[in-house]
């Protein structure tokens, strides 16, 4: 399937990882006792079944969010321990835009639209598996598409011009 019209956004950077397990304490075991994350914050959904902790890897706007998730209820929907990866987040410099776009060029997205997140950002969805009215997915992988902040944009932006690249690919995941 080819895509129509120009992509009107940018995928700037990895936002977040979003981990589950039945209990949280088993995620804390490793990436805060063990691993020497700190817990900046916390949130809880009872419409989302989650209870989680907020930790972040790195600063500036290389920093990555890593939430470690337990259900409210475990055997309520969403059940955001399975998998175990629940999601990858990506910054988006114009969240409105992509979804257009991705919607009219096939991509599935999951229900509830975009709405505001639990670190105050603007959040979608793409769905992970197609369906017949749209053929592209995460292929068993939820992505979060995360509206990037004035300062976000303006790093990837500065980055880009000086022919950095995305923050992605140098700083977040550590390449050359």
């Amino acid at each position: 399937m080819s895509t129509q019209g120009e992509r009107p956004f940018h995928v700037l950077g990895l936002q977040q990882i979003a981990l589950g397990a039945a209990s949280k304490a088993e995620l804390r075991a490793l990436w805060v006792d063990r691993l020497g994350l700190a817990v900046t914050g916390w949130f809880r959904s009872e419409r989302e079944n989650v209870d989680e902790d907020v930790c972040e890897l790195g600063d500036g706007p290389a920093r990555v969010e890593l939430d470690l998730m337990e259900p409210i209820d475990p055997a309520a929907k969403p059940a955001v321990h399975q998998p175990p990866l629940n999601h990858v987040g990506l910054w988006i410099d114009d969240l409105r835009g992509a979804v257009a776009w991705l919607e009219a060029n096939g991509v599935r997205m999951a229900p509830g639209g975009i709405r505001t997140g639990a670190a105050g950002h603007d959040i979608c969805f793409i769905h992970p598996r197609p369906n017949d009215a749209f053929p592209i997915a995460g292929a068993g992988v939820l992505i979060e598409l995360v509206q990037a902040p004035d300062e976000i944009v303006a790093a990837w932006r500065e980055r880009r011009d000086d022919g950095a690249g995305t923050l992605a690919r140098n700083d977040t995941l550590g390449g050359p």
